[in-house]
């Protein structure tokens, strides 16, 4: 919608009019103006009595029956104003929200054909209007004139493939950026979308050669980067592949969310290829602004292959960016009970629960390294208090019974330590 000061009047259009009339007609202005729409409606009517012939006042009827939702009598009054002045923008304007309000598709549209002349914002919504009545034929059409008087835009180029995926129009789509790529060859963008496109149909070898293509025409570009790295990874060009992640990682123009993309595709990637593992621990110190989650892949992928002492370190690293992230926090103590290190899981469980002090698996955690270290007292202590936390988790709530049984019995009270060993077994069995 093109930007208009609807209230602003231009003296000129009251024409010779006595000074009565121009009292009534800005009293109406003001009653306008305080939302009394019904004491505007009134007023105007009068002004209409002493002098018919101007347009003003049948537009500012119209404007205020449409503030009263009264959309005949706006379309009327309206019509009126713009028999007089037929290219009056304003005019127009107001009588297409008549329309737009009733959901009248087809008289909207009317209007925007002879408002589109003013301003390119008229055809955009002229190309909104066609998508509703599922006109894409003309939507196109529209669409391609506004492209080539003014340039692609990615807000037409997602109604445009709104268009093409709903009339299935996939070769249409490709043949449209085909066209682009070699009208300017020079765009960037032309050749991504190009790349997205082909792979979006699998045809994955007309993509990589788009890649290479834009490569050899912007030899510095790092967004195709993100392209070319799967498809040498495909060909099995793992230096080449490697070498694109490098780029793409440490690119600032690509968003942390396909770095991870990036990142994850090669971890599964050294998954199959473990004689890679280096690259990969160099490839996750490259993003170019500090990650967590990159840590986290890598310190997945060590677990996976049982290297718990490597999964640490990494996920060490991950907690120093992300804080006290919850998971991450969680892994780490864990890791530290598998590793025996039970005097470290004791000092952070315990700093972990001032961060989250209802989370039972701190006090699980905090309870079992206790009892690794014989003191058997604490460890009751710090389960008894976690218990009241569990919340329908039946194995969590056996594996604290466990603790309890064997400070308990540690300690010397068998009674007490049989009692718990019942309750763990019994949860254990309904399970």
């Amino acid at each position: 919608m093109s930007q208009i000061d609807y209230n602003k009047v231009n003296q000129d259009d009251l024409g010779e009019v006595d000074d009565k009339l121009q009292e009534l007609f800005f009293e109406a202005l003001k009653q306008k103006g305080i939302e009394n729409y019904d004491k505007a409606v009134q007023i105007l009517l009068k002004c209409i009595e002493i002098d018919d012939d101007q347009s003003v006042f049948y537009y500012e009827l119209g404007k205020n029956y449409n503030k009263l939702k009264n959309f005949g009598e706006a379309e009327d009054a309206l019509k009126e104003a713009i028999k007089d002045e037929p290219s009056n923008e304003w005019y127009l304007d107001e009588l297409y929200d008549v329309y737009a309000q009733q959901n009248d598709y087809n008289k909207a549209i009317k209007t925007l054909k002879q408002l589109a002349d003013y301003h390119p914002d008229y055809k955009e919504d002229l190309v909104a209007l066609y998508m509703r009545t599922k006109d894409y034929k003309d939507a196109l059409k529209i669409l391609d004139e506004l492209d080539e008087k003014y340039g692609i835009s990615y807000a037409r180029d997602v109604v445009r493939n709104q268009i093409y995926a709903a009339t299935g129009q996939k070769e249409k789509q490709i043949e449209n950026l085909e066209e682009r790529v070699e009208g300017n060859p020079d765009e960037e963008a032309n050749y991504l979308a190009l790349i997205y496109r082909y792979s979006e149909n699998n045809d994955k070898e007309k993509a990589f050669e788009t890649a290479k293509k834009l490569l050899e025409i912007k030899p510095n570009s790092q967004l195709v980067h993100l392209a070319l790295y799967k498809f040498y990874l495909e060909e099995g060009n793992v230096d080449k592949a490697i070498n694109s992640m490098k780029i793409a990682l440490k690119s600032t123009l690509i968003k942390p969310e396909a770095k991870m993309m990036v990142l994850s595709d090669f971890v599964n990637f050294v998954g199959s290829h473990p004689e890679y593992e280096d690259d990969l621990v160099e490839i996750t110190n490259l993003t170019s602004e500090p990650n967590g989650k990159s840590n986290v892949e890598v310190a997945q992928y060590f677990l996976a292959k049982g290297d718990k002492k490597k999964a640490l370190e990494y996920y060490e690293e991950a907690l120093k960016i992300e804080g006290n992230n919850y998971g991450i926090l969680r892994n780490i103590l864990l890791l530290h009970i598998d590793l025996e290190q039970y005097e470290t899981a004791v000092e952070k469980s315990n700093k972990a629960l001032e961060s989250y002090p209802s989370q039972p698996v701190f006090y699980l955690v905090n309870g079992v390294s206790l009892n690794r270290l014989k003191r058997f007292k604490e460890a009751i202590s710090t389960l008894e208090m976690g218990l009241d936390y569990i919340i329908e988790d039946s194995k969590m709530e056996a594996d604290f019974y466990k603790q309890l049984s064997l400070a308990h019995s540690e300690l010397g009270n068998t009674a007490k330590a049989k009692t718990f060993s019942n309750k763990a077994n019994k949860l254990e069995s309904t399970n």
